[in-house]
């Protein structure tokens, strides 16, 4: 067990380093999807990262590849486990082997800092029986080996499972999926784990125009649209987080964090996109979720921008292949300060000479 309690003192040094000297890079991450036939490859991508000063990672599987690459690179990572891995995991013993084949093997050389078993499973899904049973099995094998305070296991859903959104106070999650989510949740909450949550703007104004305003759904209303229980909401993220928290205190689980494991903004091939759009939103996301929300205001949002690249080979309609921060050939698409640069070097140089990778690891 020593090599996990210099991982543990590794992480501290490192964690300080990094809230002392630069919150921004603390709290944005990209997510890192794979679908497409033009993609550079994982060792060129981590350095992409490296080089934006892009300090924290969403990865959807657990590719080999990917996961070599982050070795020694400092960089925090969600580690999904893809839906159709639900089921298997369902048995303790497969998510042990999951959990030694992927997280031990890596650890503490890549740094892990949450499993998603699953991402926007449907509830009316077959998988939705197997996302709790692989939500607690894959937590036991995290435990098994003492990192359940290091690597959090959590599930990552999306905001359909909303049923009443506006006001935000009035939040509240479907009746329908009650049965489901209650339990994960409550899990969530004994383990002291944050709900991950993709949020999307565009797709709500993308479906209601009529009633809700680009510049709402970008940041750049110059006042509050609505107002509730004396709180002003200027902008759509905030009013959808809210209603989350809301949803969340009407299940009693009001003390869970949330973690926005995705938010982007397309920037073509459909309704309201366009590149000046997806920069303007994708800036000024960054900036604003240092600050919190009008219910729980002066609290940074962990914040992963969907995606790293377009993705010529993701299905569905033509905008999902337009989310990309770079283009395949690693141009960027906008100016977006990630934060990072020389305060990032030093506590990785210190990272480095106190705690050496060794080749065994």
């Amino acid at each position: 067990m020593a090599i996990f309690s210099t991982s543990m003192a590794a992480m501290l040094l490192l964690g300080l380093f990094a809230a002392n000297l630069d919150p921004t890079a603390a709290q944005i991450g990209v997510c890192y999807g794979m679908l497409g036939n033009n993609l550079p490859n994982s060792w060129e991508v981590i350095q992409l990262y490296k080089s934006n000063n892009i300090r924290r990672l969403r990865l959807y599987d657990p590719n080999q590849q990917a996961l070599q690459a982050l070795r020694g690179s400092n960089i925090e990572v969600i580690l999904g486990v893809p839906n159709d891995q639900l089921q298997n995991l369902a048995d303790p013993s497969k998510a042990q082997s999951w959990v030694q084949s992927n997280v031990v093997a890596y650890w503490p050389s890549v740094w892990f800092r949450y499993i998603a078993v699953g991402n926007e499973v449907p509830p009316s899904s077959w998988l939705a029986q197997f996302v709790l049973p692989a939500l607690v099995n894959v937590f036991n094998a995290v435990r098994s080996i003492g990192l359940e305070s290091q690597i959090k296991v959590s599930i990552a859903i999306d905001m359909t499972l909303i049923g009443v959104s506006y006001p935000p106070s009035a939040g509240a999650f479907r009746g329908d999926v009650r049965s489901y989510l209650d339990p994960i949740i409550g899990h969530l909450a004994w383990a002291r784990t944050p709900l991950l949550a993709n949020i999307y703007t565009y797709f709500s104004y993308s479906g209601n125009p009529r009633d809700i305003s680009l510049p709402y759904a970008l940041f750049t209303s110059p006042s509050p649209i609505i107002w509730d229980q004396g709180r002003g909401y200027q902008n759509l993220f905030d009013a959808m987080l809210d209603s989350l928290y809301s949803a969340l205190e009407k299940a009693r689980q009001e003390g869970l964090e949330v973690v926005v494991s995705e938010s982007g903004w397309p920037s073509a091939g459909g309704f309201g996109t366009s590149v000046d759009n997806a920069a303007t939103y994708l800036s000024n996301l960054i900036r604003h979720v240092q600050g919190g929300t009008p219910k729980r205001p002066g609290k940074a949002i962990e914040t992963y921008l969907f995606a790293l690249f377009d993705e010529n080979s993701k299905p569905g309609p033509e905008l999902e292949r337009h989310f990309g921060l770079f283009s395949p050939n690693k141009q960027p698409k906008y100016q977006l300060h990630f934060g990072g640069g020389r305060h990032w070097d030093i506590a990785s140089e210190e990272y480095n000479r106190t705690f050496p990778l060794k080749s065994d690891m």
